[in-house]
């Protein structure tokens, strides 16, 4: 088994047939080297020979976020100007529904039934004729893919990635995970399959919607781990914490799975764990990767390095600590800035300790985003006069600090940062003081006001539903006893206002990613009051 999906499995020489068969069928068709071609295809068996075959014949596969707005959706695929579209029926039904979107895609092929909108269908595209399909030659710098942002803090940007981005990601991954012949590996986010194939892992794709991993059932994961005998996996916290309360609840442990990797959203101290003491192997640990879909991975961590070291310095307000930056990236901390600074020399890199923002330098960060001159300009730092092929720092977006021993501490996203005109707070730090109530299942600190540097803070508080006061003295008593953690701590004594909010706007995917701006609009409303 190379791999399993769905009942279906095939091994390595299979995967390779199936994608000489596809990258066979897509020339066939009239798709070339270079053709932007937006992939929107469902987990499974097909979507990764599709994939390689794109790769194989040097076409840029488009890949979006199914978990994204309609809206967004839509907006990448116009910005994107895509020549030919692989997708499911539905996908097309979208295409028709919404064709000024679509304007300039002239490739349809279906993966499914076809219905009146023509085109090609995988029988189609599945020439098996026994001919030789090489490889395209590319290089290191070609463009490999697009990849969207999913639009957290604004609106989705294209990433494009090189032949050497890729290489490069595969090969830290490689080295930091130790990836051995004897693993297997099951993806809660399709895309890392493959990595993990490219790698030489088999792989065993979950049944499970990837839009919304908190919604997974966990007996099927369980299943699939026990039954494919899962060594590694990857995927969203939602996913973990879902099927990780289960096990608990029902006293199952997983003795085979010996690296679970959490990305995409905050991972607490307790779902570490949960993992590592109730659920996995002696021997096992759980591994934070921190990056952005431009600069992925930064820095890696492991769940029993931060139980022992660091977890109580995060609940007292000191951020979260994210590890040390992994093999060929180097990283910095400069002077916050909202604006374009076009120079390193022109950043004020600051010293450990002190919070700023956070930018880093290697291989597997990306040099443009497509056709986006300002996002471009915004979030790249030269070295050098030579944009093109000189060296250059990408700026993450969010703020943290190092360590002596050369840690990055994550503090929240830049412009989620509060500005009072005495002070600047930080999300992930203040919002740690308040989460240590036992009521309250999350917190979101937002600045009131409409003056960006002259902002109100204010905690709002979203407890665990049987907690929600819903008295005047239970609301009085429960903002007494928050208002009282605060002024326990340095990071928090400024903050005088508690709003209370039954449920956070929070993204689909990782039911995790809060939305602090509609928040802010809100708190400003009551503030004023």
């Amino acid at each position: 088994m190379t791999v399993r999906a769905t009942g279906e499995s095939i091994t390595f020489a299979a995967l390779a047939n199936r994608t000489c068969a596809y990258a066979r069928g897509f020339r066939r068709i009239g798709v070339e080297p270079g053709m932007r071609t937006v992939l929107m295809v469902r987990p499974g068996i097909d979507f990764l020979p599709l994939t390689f075959a794109l790769f194989r014949i040097g076409a840029v596969p488009v890949l979006i976020d199914p978990g994204m707005s309609r809206s967004n959706l839509l907006g990448c695929v116009s910005q994107v100007r895509p020549a030919a579209f692989v997708g499911i029926p539905l996908a097309h039904l979208v295409r028709l529904v919404f064709r000024r979107y679509f304007r300039t895609v002239r490739i349809n092929v279906t993966i499914g039934r076809k219905f009146l909108w023509g085109g090609y269908d995988l029988g189609d595209l599945f020439v098996d004729n026994g001919s030789d399909s090489p490889a395209a030659t590319t290089t290191t710098q070609d463009l490999a893919a697009i990849i969207f942002t999913t639009g957290s803090t604004g609106l989705p940007k294209g990433v494009m990635y090189t032949h050497g981005m890729f290489d490069a990601q595969r090969s830290i991954l490689q080295e930091i995970f130790d990836v051995t012949a004897d693993d297997i590996d099951m993806p809660g986010f399709t895309l890392f399959a493959l990595f993990t194939l490219a790698m030489g892992m088999p792989v065993a794709i979950p049944e499970m919607n990837p839009t919304r991993p908190a919604d997974v059932e966990p007996q099927k994961i369980i299943s699939t781990v026990n039954d494919s005998k899962i060594t590694f996996s990857f995927g969203s916290p939602a996913l973990w914490n879902t099927v990780s309360a289960h096990c608990v609840e029902q006293g199952i442990r997983l003795p085979g799975l010996r690296r679970v990797i959490m990305a995409g959203a905050p991972v607490a101290a307790y779902l570490h764990e949960r993992l590592l003491r109730h659920i996995l192997p002696e021997g096992a640990d759980t591994y934070t990767p921190y990056g952005a879909t431009e600069c992925l991975p930064v820095t890696m961590n492991r769940g029993t390095k931060i139980l022992a070291d660091t977890a109580d310095l995060t609940a007292a307000g000191s951020g979260v600590c994210v590890g040390l930056p992994v093999p060929g990236v180097r990283l910095q901390i400069m002077r916050i800035s909202d604006g374009i600074v076009p120079w390193l020399q022109d950043a004020e890199i600051l010293p450990p300790g002190e919070v700023g923002e956070i930018i880093v330098q290697g291989p597997n960060v990306s040099r443009l985003y497509f056709d986006l001159p300002e996002q471009t300009a915004l979030h790249k730092i030269y070295e050098t006069d030579d944009r093109a092929n000189g060296l250059f720092w990408h700026r993450i977006g969010d703020v943290g600090y190092l360590d002596d021993a050369g840690q990055l501490w994550f503090c929240g996203r830049s412009v989620h940062r509060v500005e009072t005109g005495v002070e600047s707070m930080y999300t992930v730090c203040c919002e740690a003081i308040f989460n240590n109530h036992t009521n309250v299942f999350r917190s979101a600190l937002v600045g009131a006001g409409n003056e960006r540097y002259r902002q109100i803070p204010v905690i709002i508080i979203e407890p665990h539903p049987d907690h929600f006061p819903v008295t005047d003295e239970s609301r009085n008593r429960f903002t007494r006893e928050l208002l009282e953690l605060g002024q326990a701590s340095d990071v928090t004594r400024s903050i005088r206002h508690v709003l209370f909010n039954k449920s956070f706007p929070v993204d689909i995917r990782h039911n995790a990613k809060i939305f602090r701006e509609q928040l802010a609009i809100w708190a400003t409303e009551k503030v004023r009051r």
